[in-house]
């Protein structure tokens, strides 16, 4: 059974009748109704193109937007100098205070060893963050998480270094709250012996009420003057530390054996030594945000800036490091205490300086570390679950930030087990054998080569790190809670 046309059909066939007759009659007509049909054809893609084009103009607005924002990427004018002291108060923190008291967990030779193997070690995979930080030409990686993406691909690289990252940043600013509480604790107890004992606690709450309202500047340029305090600083308390223990004198019966007194306890606080030491050497995990705060053109890359000041902030940390590990085990042995300036009791003002020395430097390493933290939590609420950059947002997440680290650190404020603990378990990843890993992934050096051989190098020393001296922080923690009365 045929289907009837319908009157659409009937009355569209007309038309085409009549068209073709007309076209008959006049060959010309034909041309021009050729032009403007093929006219309305690309004028119909333009326009389509257009909106695809307003659209991803809009998302490319946004995004630059949301860069110039975001605290790593907002601004990119910072001078060398700005690397090297960012450098200094990133690498020099409390960890320099601990290095006597690590080198008497270790001993003399094993402490001396591991103290310079981590200074070369640490210096060449910082070199290779620098030399990887623009190594795809057009492109910077800003953020550690970024290069990681880059060595091992989208989700991979992120499920790598971000948890280390974190763990690192988070932990350093925890530690930070400790250390800063107890040095104001003992600035209060060398200048008033006789006033009323005040509990650490509280000492860490003043300590954080700086933190409210320096983590509300904005950017890492921005924290530029905090950051050259904290450098001159960390200079500073670490002359003072090595120089009044040469004034105190090597001390009446000192000893260098180790002081625990089973062959267990010597095991664990080796292992925990090692972690003191690794947590000195901790800079990596800023460094190529610090890089991206400095301008970059094809003929003037980056990386020529901040390595000038990556070899002045090194020279720094081994003018503060070695003659305060070495001079202050020296002087003590194995008496010294996990902050060498508690052992170090007079002269009262000089010791009361060091002190509030530490808390300045330690005010600055605090939102060194604490930046990019901020950038990971911003960029996820900006970009994943689009909130609006505002400064109402970056006022509740920086706020909740510190409200949270003081906490942490009010509940568990054990200077040396932490630094031991996450100095194994977080910073020998990220310092010591991770840049390797990633230059290893890209660069693909040849098998037993030099550049092969000493990555594979770094990797076990940095792997063995990792998994020893976290064992002898721990322990060392557990054994101080056993003792310790929280929030007192």
């Amino acid at each position: 059974m045929e289907t009837q046309p319908s009157s659409d059909d009937v009355y569209a066939g007309n038309n085409t009748s009549i068209l073709n007759i007309f076209l008959l009659l006049n060959p010309e007509l034909e041309k021009i109704i050729l032009v403007f049909s093929g006219f309305f054809s690309v004028y119909t893609r333009n326009i389509n193109g257009s909106s695809q084009i307003v659209t991803s103009e809009e998302n490319l607005k946004r995004q630059k937007e949301i860069d110039e924002w975001l605290p790593i990427t907002s601004s990119r004018n910072a001078k060398w100098w700005y690397s090297a002291f960012h450098n200094v108060t990133a690498m020099v923190g409390a960890g320099v205070l601990s290095l006597p008291y690590a080198l008497s967990e270790l001993g003399w030779g094993p402490g001396v060893a591991v103290l310079v193997l981590s200074w070369i070690i640490t210096l060449y995979t910082l070199w290779q963050m620098v030399e990887m930080h623009e190594m795809v030409p057009g492109k910077r990686f800003d953020r550690y998480h970024e290069l990681g993406q880059y060595a091992f691909g989208e989700k991979l690289g992120l499920y790598i270094v971000v948890p280390q990252q974190l763990i690192v940043e988070v932990g350093v600013c925890i530690v930070y709250m400790v250390t800063g509480g107890k040095s104001l604790e003992k600035f209060h107890d060398t200048v008033c012996s006789t006033c009323k004992q005040i509990k650490l606690t509280y000492f860490i709450m003043i300590f954080a009420s700086v933190h409210f309202v320096l983590s509300h500047l904005p950017n890492f340029n921005s924290i530029s003057g905090v950051s050259l305090a904290a450098a001159v600083m960390s200079l500073s308390y670490s002359t003072i530390a090595w120089g009044a223990s040469v004034a105190k004198g090597v001390q009446p019966e000192v000893q260098y054996g180790y002081k625990a007194k089973t062959a267990a306890g010597t095991v664990f606080n080796f292992f925990s030594g090692l972690g003191d030491i690794a947590f000195a050497y901790a800079g990596h995990n800023v460094v190529l945000e610090i890089q991206a705060t400095i301008p970059s053109t094809p003929e003037k890359p980056s990386k020529g800036p901040m390595w000038k000041g990556v070899i002045v902030a090194y020279i720094v940390v081994a003018l503060c490091y070695f003659p305060v590990a070495l001079i202050g085990y020296w002087m003590f042995g194995n008496s010294i205490e996990d902050n060498i300036l508690i052992s170090l009791e007079k002269p009262a003002w000089l010791i009361a300086m060091a002190n509030i020395f530490v808390v300045i430097h330690v005010i600055g390493s605090y939102q060194i570390y604490a930046m990019p933290v901020f950038d990971m939590i911003e960029t996820v609420l900006v970009k994943k679950l689009n909130f609006r950059p505002s400064t109402t947002l970056r006022f509740f997440v920086r706020n909740f930030y510190v409200a949270f680290t003081m906490f942490i650190a009010i509940t568990f404020p054990f200077f040396g087990g932490l630094l031991g603990f996450f100095g194994g378990f977080a910073f020998a990843p990220t310092t010591y054998f991770l840049p390797c890993i990633i230059w290893l992934a890209i660069y693909k050096p040849k098998k037993f080569g030099l550049s092969w051989w000493t990555n594979w190098i770094c990797i076990v020393f940095g792997v063995c790190l990792m998994v020893l001296s976290p064992i002898g922080g721990l322990r060392q923690i557990i054994l101080q809670a056993k003792e310790y009365e929280f929030y007192s």
